[in-house]
């Protein structure tokens, strides 16, 4: 018994020590993992500008930023890639953190930002122009005309959060089931109007159509990548900020609530800012698919469950995916280029399948939609 207790007397005091050297250790290495995410963003960035129709070495690229280069490659650089490079900047650190929020707080590993209907209305709002804008473009000045597609698709995805949250919001509260039911009926609702839209356009506007609504960075410009990456980054700003919050949603909201989250506000602070920078993100490329639910899930495997780090390793990611595809697009048949959404339907395809496909073994044949793991 005494050298029981006397060993216990010895031991006890090494824990804390011990436990701080695994702190120490576990956080060099999230920093490692974070500065590699980080190179590889900085890679893929560099890759945007060097690589395409015409390939540029560092120093032309640093002599047309400086305004030093020659007449063409200072157009490329500073007309071409460094608007499509910030554009597909945002968009991916949009739709990235969008994902991952909603994800949070759904507790559904399967959730994109797609998911409550935002992206279905800004394509309703995109494709309607394409398809009607014929018959009022010819009275808008001429300044405003290239804003009247990405204004239409942000106004359909506005419309749209707010039809679906007056349909889910019942006696002071925000239903999620029927939010996510809202969602379903409403992509069913763009589905069928955007086919009709297919069915009356003519080829032009079936050819512009079309490769809208797969996505594409190629129309970018500065003013264009100022008001959405503004947009963006105001809404991720607050998404940010709700890490604690979306972890506590991981015990159920229940305890959460008892923890002292209030669980309402946060449901609707998440949704509407997701709605925000998904919004701004589809009106500016079009809707862009599997971005915002492989960023989350690689960021969960890479970092851990905790949503303080998942949220910026999820922003890091996307945007790195976002731009790889971009890459990938623009150098695989030039001077042709394959809408982005090919790209990254067939990096997130195979990985979603894979998701699948795990959950099933490790629940014994069964997906569940309610809380997840890492």
């Amino acid at each position: 018994m005494a050298s029981s207790t006397m060993s216990s007397r010895v031991s006890a005091p090494t824990a804390p020590g011990a436990n701080r050297g695994w702190s120490r250790i576990l956080g060099g290495r999230t920093a490692m993992l974070f500065l590699l995410l980080m190179l590889a963003l900085i890679l893929a960035a560099l890759a945007e500008l060097i690589f395409g129709a015409v390939n540029l070495s560092l120093g032309e690229i640093y002599r047309a930023l400086m305004g030093e280069g020659d007449a063409l490659s200072s157009a490329i650089v500073t007309e071409i890639r460094a608007p499509r490079l910030f554009l597909g900047m945002a968009v991916g650190l949009g739709l990235a953190m969008s994902g991952c929020s909603l994800q949070g707080v759904l507790r559904n590993p399967l959730a994109d930002p797609g998911l409550i209907g935002v992206t279905g209305g800004a394509a309703v709002g995109a494709v309607a122009t394409i398809v009607l804008g014929d018959a009022i473009i010819t009275d808008l000045p001429m300044a405003v005309r290239p804003f009247l597609l990405p204004v239409a698709a942000f106004t359909g995805a506005a419309f749209v959060t707010t039809v679906v949250f007056g349909v889910s919001r019942r006696a002071g509260t925000t239903s999620i089931a029927t939010l996510i039911l809202a969602g379903v009926a409403i992509n069913a609702i763009a589905g069928a109007f955007i086919g009709a839209m297919v069915y009356i356009s003519d080829d032009r506007q079936l050819r512009d159509l079309t490769f809208w609504t797969m996505g594409s960075l190629g129309a970018s410009n500065w003013t264009l990548v100022l008001i959405s990456a503004g947009i963006v980054l105001a809404a991720v700003a607050g998404i940010a900020r709700m890490g604690r919050a979306l972890d506590l949603f991981q015990l159920g909201e229940r305890a959460a609530y008892h923890a002292g989250l209030d669980v309402e506000a946060t449901k609707r602070n998440v949704a509407i800012l997701s709605a925000i920078a998904v919004g701004a993100a589809t009106a500016a490329a079009g809707p862009i698919g599997f971005i915002g639910l492989v960023a989350p899930h690689m960021a969960r495997l890479i970092v851990g469950p905790e949503h303080r780090l998942v949220l910026p390793a999820s922003a890091l990611i996307g945007t790195t995916l976002l731009l790889f595809s971009d890459l990938l697009v623009r150098t695989a048949v030039p001077p042709a280029e394959p809408p982005i959404g090919l790209a990254t339907s067939l990096i997130g395809g195979p990985f979603f399948l894979w998701l699948l496909l795990a959950r099933m073994r490790t629940r014994g044949g069964g997906v569940n939609g309610g809380g997840f793991n890492a």
